[in-house]
């Protein structure tokens, strides 16, 4: 069946009610069913929940052939936790039939790749797929495909009972023996437990993993001990310091500065421009950089933003320093002075799980109150659909992230992207992967000139009003092939390898495994 991106979506995906994208607000308004609820069980006191091991823990929580776990990502490539359990339910359990449900899957967890191919992990859910993992489900090595949601697209497929979560392993900076438990306050801090919050409240059961015990009640907690049926402490959970990649941190690039400062262009000759607007920055380091021209044009316009939402940044805290900005939202830290400045300025943050973030299943998404989102992209194609998952060769690469959610909720959505990168082109007649649909995307912003989608006339306007160049999209597409060439077709298998879910939970897309493909 053709969906409303034009992608063909094979036939026997389409089961147990599972429907294709139908447009951006095709389920706005539909009733959300929460099947899956916190377990409820009478517990009798007792002294702490503290296990000897992992292992300890798993068999206290009924770790099983078959069974469904997670973990959260806010520790990055930095991350300890989620390959210590892995080992210890196949290496030392013998365990099989193995579900993952992740926030996402990266480099740190790449042992994970060798027990897909085995047959032990056979099958994943996750918003991100980066590194060794990307390659393997890539080369068609898993039985069932991979299932792909945005941050916002994985609480709500957990609360309508989609993806049920057996034993959540949760690294905590710091805990006290019973799990009250925080991202800060230990010798591994790594700020907002955002991806966490949500799993240890609608996971079956959650088994707190920390570096730094703390005399109880370790309080404000992020997570309560009410949800915890563990607590394990291991030597290190992590290294924050590999929380920061080079794509989350600012530029220094002049062409993408010039690139940033357009951007805030924009921004400023827009009517939501104005004091209490709210803004999404994404993680490219493009995006990063506009806050850095905003700020110039919120001193001159003596204005302030009422929150700033999404991953944290330094620079985003320190407009805050500057009182530029009222409130920071934060669901992730990307580097550690984010993390810090969480655990120093407590009433200036919101430490927010990623349902109330960007759920399109609940009817309070702080996503749907932004003014303005900037977002990066791998690919963006003349119908202004965005690929931030796939590379060029078609191989699984990066992860959607809350940039389909942001996109959908915003008032105005624009992308940042070189027109090329390398010998490949960024604004294309067909991305590989829909990960953003067009309808969601107002604005694409390039070095070499700005497109506005058609359909936002009322941008147009504006840009027109305030002098701002502009072009058909399909221009800077051309433009693109004139300087490296228009790509040769991928080729494809039939086996789908992953299916890419909209935020709604309908099909988006599919990525099918590359033909040929080595690695």
């Amino acid at each position: 069946m053709i969906n409303a991106v034009g992608r063909n979506i094979p036939d026997y995906l389409l089961v147990n009610g599972r429907e294709v994208y139908q447009g951006k607000g095709y389920r706005d308004g539909q009733k959300v069913t929460k099947a899956s609820q916190t377990t409820v069980k009478h517990e009798k006191p007792e002294a702490d929940k503290l296990a000897a091991t992992i292992r300890e823990a798993c068999e206290k929580c009924g770790a099983r052939d078959g069974m469904t776990f997670s973990f959260h990502t806010e520790l990055r490539d930095g991350d300890y936790v989620a390959s210590m359990v892995a080992k210890v339910l196949v290496e030392e359990m013998g365990l099989k039939d193995l579900h993952v449900a992740a926030t996402s899957l990266g480099t740190a967890q790449n042992i994970f790749a060798d027990y897909m191919e085995k047959g032990i992990i056979v099958e994943a859910q996750t918003s991100g797929v980066r590194g060794r993992i990307g390659e393997v489900i890539s080369a068609g090595k898993m039985d069932k495909p991979v299932t792909i949601r945005s941050h916002g697209g994985r609480p709500r497929a957990v609360e309508a009972g989609e993806v049920h979560i057996d034993i959540a392993f949760l690294a905590a900076a710091s805990s006290d023996c019973c799990g009250n438990a925080r991202g800060n306050g230990g010798k591994n801090n790594f700020g907002s437990m955002g991806f966490a919050m949500h799993d240890a409240h609608f996971a079956d059961h959650t088994v707190i993993i920390t570096d730094t015990l703390v005399p109880f009640p370790n309080v404000p907690c992020s997570i309560s001990a009410i949800d915890v049926d563990a607590v394990v402490v291991v030597d290190a959970i992590g290294n924050p310091a590999k929380i920061s990649t080079k794509e989350a941190r600012i530029t220094d690039n002049p062409r993408e500065l010039m690139m940033a400062k357009n951007v805030a262009n924009v921004i400023a000759a827009l009517p939501y421009f104005v004091d209490g607007f709210s803004f999404q920055t994404g993680v490219g380091g493009p995006s990063l950089a506009v806050n850095r021209f905003l700020e110039e044009y919120m001193i001159e316009k003596g204005i302030t933003m009422s929150f700033a939402l999404g991953g944290t940044t330094s620079a985003v805290c320190a407009l805050q320093d500057k009182g530029l900005v009222q409130k920071i939202c934060d669901t992730q830290d990307f580097d550690t002075g984010a993390a810090a400045h969480l655990q120093a300025n407590p009433t200036k943050h919101i430490e927010m799980d990623l349902s109330q973030y960007a759920s399109a299943g609940n009817k309070g998404a702080f996503v749907n109150k932004l003014d303005y989102v900037v977002l990066s992209a791998l690919e963006i194609d003349t119908k202004f659909n965005v690929n931030v998952i796939t590379g060029s060769d078609g191989v699984l690469r990066g992860a959607p992230g809350g940039h389909p959610d942001a996109a959908a909720g915003a008032k105005c959505c624009i992308i940042v992207t070189p027109l090329t990168r390398g010998r490949m082109a960024t604004v294309c007649k067909d991305v590989v992967t829909v990960t953003t649909p067009g309808d969601c995307v107002d604005v694409l912003v390039t070095d070499f000139g700005t497109a506005v989608n058609p359909a936002r006339q009322d941008i147009i306007d504006c840009l027109d009003a305030a002098g701002i160049k502009h072009v058909p999209i399909e221009k800077l597409q051309e433009k693109a092939y004139d300087m490296v060439g228009e790509p040769d077709a991928l080729e494809w298998e039939d086996k789908v390898v992953a299916v890419v879910e909209a935020r709604d939970g309908t099909i988006l897309d599919v990525v099918r495994q590359v033909k040929p493909f080595h690695f």
